[in-house]
């Protein structure tokens, strides 16, 4: 059996299609599937079971990045596409069966469940591998509690100031997390840098993971801290997906819809949805209820 999977461009939207996966996987488990995604997305199936091949998808002028995937896969009749952009592309292939995105409300992993009609919807989840692991516990410390700090985001309007996240890792440790040590994630790039170094230079004692790690090694690391704090994000959605206490913080964005998916993740809100109008103890108040349960 052959499975076409079209997934996103975004890390985000990415890890919350691995729900979808897992359950064709579970559902499947002789089948093989292709991947087809944007670059930045290509790691988060990595170490995925069954995939015998990742279509990866670079934006080009006019849209051309789409008749590439079409001449990619045209020749092969495929049992089932899978397609959460909800393209033409799934139309214009051999298929028996399709099950492509239309547009829905409310949460996205309901959105997406409506794909295969399956609810509850599955949760997302990461698949890693035992050099992952082996390099998350070389990284991170197996005795002392983790707080995982994640400042950036890909628009500036989603991004919560440095000194409130510094301010709340300080709240947390004289609280629920006594003896904590902070790590900062974020990607790769200038930009991504650029933002976290605001709260490196307010955490000295930070482990700094900004740009050093794969998407694998990054949910190995994810799922050894004890509480993740971070932006609407990709990351936000990796660390739910990797098991975390997971706390999301909102702003502009419409939690409804991307809040963190996972058995341990609650969000909070800007009260005026702009993200510095939203308070440390807003913030602390809504950790501290996450780890008591």
């Amino acid at each position: 059996m052959r499975i076409l999977f079209i997934t996103s461009n975004r890390l985000g939207d990415a890890v919350l299609s691995t729900g979808l996966l897992h359950h064709l996987i579970d559902e499947r488990p002789q089948a093989h599937f292709t991947i087809a995604c944007g670059p930045v997305a290509q790691g988060v199936f990595a170490r995925m079971p069954n995939r015998e091949r990742t279509i990866v998808l670079d934006k080009r002028p006019y849209r051309l990045h789409w008749p590439d995937l079409w001449f990619e896969t045209v020749t092969t009749i495929w049992d089932l596409v899978v397609d959460i952009r909800g393209s033409a592309i799934a139309w214009m292939i051999p298929a028996r069966r399709r099950a492509v995105m239309r547009s829905r409300t409310g949460p996205k992993i309901a959105q997406l469940a409506a794909l295969l009609r399956l609810d509850p919807p599955p949760l997302p989840m990461t698949w890693t591998a035992p050099e992952d692991q082996t390099r998350a516990a070389t990284l991170l410390p197996a005795d002392r509690p983790v707080i995982a700090l994640a400042p950036t985001a890909n628009w500036r309007p989603k991004v919560w100031p440095p000194e409130r996240f510094a301010a709340l890792f300080h709240e947390l440790t004289a609280g629920p997390l006594p003896g904590a040590i902070p790590a900062v994630f974020a990607g790769p790039g200038h930009r991504e840098r650029e933002m976290a170094s605001p709260l490196l230079a307010a955490l000295p004692e930070s482990i700094d993971l900004t740009g050093q790690l794969s998407v694998p090694e990054a949910a190995a690391c994810l799922a050894r801290t004890a509480l993740f704090v971070g932006n609407d994000s990709g990351l936000m959605h990796l660390a739910a997906a990797a098991g975390a206490p997971t706390l999301g913080l909102f702003g502009p964005t419409d939690a409804a819809e991307y809040a963190p998916s996972g058995r341990r993740t609650a969000a909070v809100i800007a009260p005026t949805l702009q993200m510095q109008d939203l308070s440390v103890v807003q913030a602390f108040t809504a950790a501290a209820d996450l780890l008591r349960h």
